[in-house]
């Protein structure tokens, strides 16, 4: 069977995923790996571990007689990098970019090299610490001097996953361009700033082509550059849809990308959680964040414990347009203080017991989140675009696509479900099929008029 490897490279899985040449999966091997510690005892992924396992699943599969490897590619989160000394061996842990930004250290920059604001507006990337992985490279210039001076390549995590497959060390658009503060999107370059540390000096070539050949016992596979798993899961959608749309990728994190919007963020747009993706061709994607499951939880588990329900009782609840009031109590978040659309500090608590039953406080909820992510979206030009996506957990969620769709009655709203998005992604791109349909789940919401 010919197939295509995808490393799928997440923070919690690990795995390995082989596509048929209708890109339907005919393989999936998953493994959670344990973390470690770095130096200063704050948690990590174990590059150890992860390069075993690599190696090791990649030497079995390229032996496996049962397939024929036609392609290979990565995809893996972003903000984390290998750094690499002469031998190509690992210098330093893979840091967490969770990982506490000296402020001294912040202060050195940011006096160096122009106000925060000013820098993100030329990168892109609003001022996250080690999410901005070019930071690291300052961190550890400058905190590790011993370490850094060993370092001879600096790779995103995706490009030192693709280095243990097949050899070659490249840098990629979508990991440059993920909130890195490495970019300058003014001039499709490395920054100023990086350029005078000498730290784009440690950086692997930025080709332009999409893929290479990888030779192994007289077989040729097509190779792919790496992927950041965000910008990968763009990629079937963009190979699908031609029309305008926005992405709604929700979870913990609502993260709506517009690939069809690359114009340069204000600093408004910037203040209230706005951001560059790039796609692997180097264009930019407007991107927002709402942290939208977070603050979901956090108010679910106080509504069934104020009402005495189970924990999971908005499982059961189904839209009901009579509780759209007007006269409800304002809705204070407890977990979106400095990002998402208001990211200023809350004067209170929203007060649940306002509300007669659990049913009721529910559908206020998610009428006061999904206001926040409208106007999240409306930050990256949705008025502008006809057709959202929405992929992930509240894509399941009948009021949040009901409410949604009515915030936006103009547009053509969709619930999708893409599993492997991510790793398809990858797998696409370094394929490049001549046409492709949209392979997961595709449902418009129509709006309801009555109790459902």
């Amino acid at each position: 069977m010919k197939v295509t490897a995808v490393f799928d490279i997440g923070r919690t899985n690990k795995k390995y995923i082989l596509f048929d040449e209708s890109f339907q999966v005919v393989r999936e091997i998953k493994e959670v790996l344990p973390e470690t510690t770095d130096e200063d005892g704050f948690a990590c992924e174990d590059i150890t571990l992860l390069t075993q396992w690599v190696q090791k699943h990649w030497e079995e599969l390229k032996h496996d007689d049962s397939f024929e490897i036609q392609a290979v590619n990565v995809s893996g989160y972003g903000a984390s990098f290998v750094h690499l000394d002469a031998r190509d061996q690992p210098v330093a842990p893979l840091y967490s970019y969770l990982k506490p930004f000296p402020e001294a250290l912040a202060a050195q920059f940011y006096s160096e090299y122009g106000e925060p604001m000013r820098l993100a507006l030329q990168t892109g990337s609003p001022p996250m610490g080690l999410l901005n992985s070019g930071l690291q490279m300052y961190w550890l210039k400058y905190a590790r001097p011993e370490t850094y001076a060993q370092v001879r390549t600096s790779l995103h995590l995706p490009q030192y996953i693709l280095f243990l497959l097949t050899g070659r060390k490249v840098s990629d658009f979508t990991s440059l361009g993920c909130h890195t503060a490495l970019w300058s999107f003014e001039m499709m370059d490395y920054h100023e700033w990086v350029k005078a540390e000498g730290i784009h000096k440690k950086m692997a070539s930025l080709l332009a082509a999409s893929s290479f050949i990888y030779r192994f016992d007289n077989k040729v596979i097509q190779s792919g550059f790496g992927l950041h798993d965000s910008s990968a899961a763009l990629v079937p959608y963009r190979m699908a849809f031609k029309k305008p749309f926005i992405l709604l990728s929700t979870g913990t994190w609502c993260v709506n990308f517009n690939p069809f919007a690359n114009n340069p963020l204000t600093s408004d747009q910037l203040e209230r959680d706005c951001l560059h993706f790039m796609t692997p061709e180097g264009s930019g994607v407007k991107a927002s964040r709402v942290f939208m499951g977070r603050e979901h939880d956090f108010q679910v588990v106080r509504i069934a414990e104020y009402f005495k329900v189970a924990p999971d009782f908005y499982r059961s609840i189904t839209f009901n347009p009579a509780e759209l009031k007007a006269d409800a109590p304002p809705f204070y978040p407890a977990c979106m203080e400095g990002n998402g659309p208001f990211p200023e500090h809350q004067p209170g608590e929203w007060q649940i017991s306002a509300f007669a039953t659990a049913e009721s406080a529910y559908h206020q909820l998610m009428i006061a989140l999904t206001h926040i992510v409208a106007t999240s979206l409306k930050l990256i030009g949705a008025e502008d675009v006809p057709t959202l996506f929405v992929d992930g957990g509240f894509a399941k969620n009948q009021i949040f696509t009901q409410l949604l769709a009515r915030h936006f009655p103009s547009h053509e709203v969709y619930t999708t479900l893409l599993p492997y998005a991510a790793a398809l992604g990858a797998a696409l791109h370094v394929t490049r099929p001549q046409t492709f349909e949209f392979p997961g789940e595709i449902v418009k919401v129509e709006v309801l008029d009555s109790v459902s």
